[in-house]
């Protein structure tokens, strides 16, 4: 299904606002410590908790990092995403980037800048824009991997079947097409029909799991840990996942936990790895990300996948 095994990926979207640079740098030198290679940021990250009310301090922080670590760039790849950075402070969504050939563009060049690179391993289209033609959003991605400002183009919170529509384009075009997919998806799943109270968050579906696997497609998840609510009592899950199956789910994830002598929340990443998706894994404290990138050792077998299959 994918080019290459499932991997955890450092977010980072809190660094240079929640969580300050010292602590970014840290969190950075104990992920490449421990053999981790992807980096997801994105231009927008985190406009609503700065106070300069726009986004760019996750990129100009990675950015600073890499200067001081020389060789460190040789060491990660980074992903970064355009579209949703508001374009006048404290203006969203009303100011929002979109996906126009120009803004895919100056977005994707400030990126490079505050980053300090000539190009990005991955660039994600961050949310849809209908407001856009799909041939000229299709044309601008595709200009930037022909340039060489991008090495891999993605769609993050976008429908399959707008995924494959862009695909089609990016064949006609002749330029280089969409190959992976970032959508939020966890072990532990809402109740059906229900809507998550984040703006912009969607859902991954079947139908995109079977786009993938259909076109080799990679997966990545956020939200993968539910902001701490499997480790964390005062950190519940949000209302639209209080049923029973939760309830079930979580108490096969207590028992495969114990059986296999890992924490509740490298189940749940082992769970997504052994599925073929890359889990994003935003965290605040080193030992966090230790704590995910022991997820690699965790083995999951048929078994523990119908267990948790039957639960929900």
């Amino acid at each position: 299904m994918y080019t290459t095994d499932p991997q955890v990926v450092l977010g980072t979207m809190d660094f240079g606002t929640r969580v300050a640079p010292d602590q970014a740098f840290a969190i950075l030198d104990s992920f490449v410590a421990g053999g981790g290679v992807w980096l997801d940021t994105a231009n927008c990250y985190s406009f609503w908790a700065d106070p300069s009310g726009v986004g760019g301090a996750s990129e100009r922080v990675i950015g600073a990092w890499l200067r001081a670590r020389p060789g460190a760039r040789d060491a990660v790849r980074i992903a970064t995403k355009v579209r949703q950075n508001p374009l006048v402070a404290h203006s969203w969504p009303q100011s929002a980037e979109g996906l126009s050939a120009r803004a895919v563009h100056a977005g994707a060049e400030e990126s490079l800048r505050r980053l300090g690179v000539d190009h990005v391993d991955l660039l994600w289209a961050h949310a849809e824009d209908r407001t856009v033609p799909l041939e000229e959003t299709v044309g601008a991605f595709g200009e930037l991997v022909a340039s060489g400002a991008a090495l891999r183009v993605g769609a993050a919170n976008h429908a399959a079947w707008r995924v494959e529509r862009a695909r089609s384009l990016a064949r006609e075009l002749g330029v280089e097409p969409w190959t992976c997919l970032q959508l939020r998806h966890s072990l532990v799943q809402p109740r059906p029909l229900a809507s998550v109270a984040e703006a912009g968050h969607r859902m991954l579906q079947p139908e995109d799991l079977d786009l993938a696997r259909s076109e080799g497609l990679a997966v990545w998840s956020y939200t993968s840990l539910m902001w701490g609510a499997y480790a964390r009592d005062d950190k519940p899950f949000p209302p639209i996942y209080d049923h029973s199956g939760t309830t079930r789910v979580l108490a096969v994830l207590d028992d495969v936990a114990s059986e296999l002598s890992a924490t509740r929340n490298q189940i749940v990443l082992a769970w997504l790895m052994r599925q073929g998706i890359d889990p994003i894994v935003g965290v605040s404290r080193v030992e966090q990300i230790e704590e995910a990138l022991g997820a690699r050792g965790v083995r999951l077998d048929d078994e523990h996948l119908a267990r948790f299959a039957e639960a929900r």
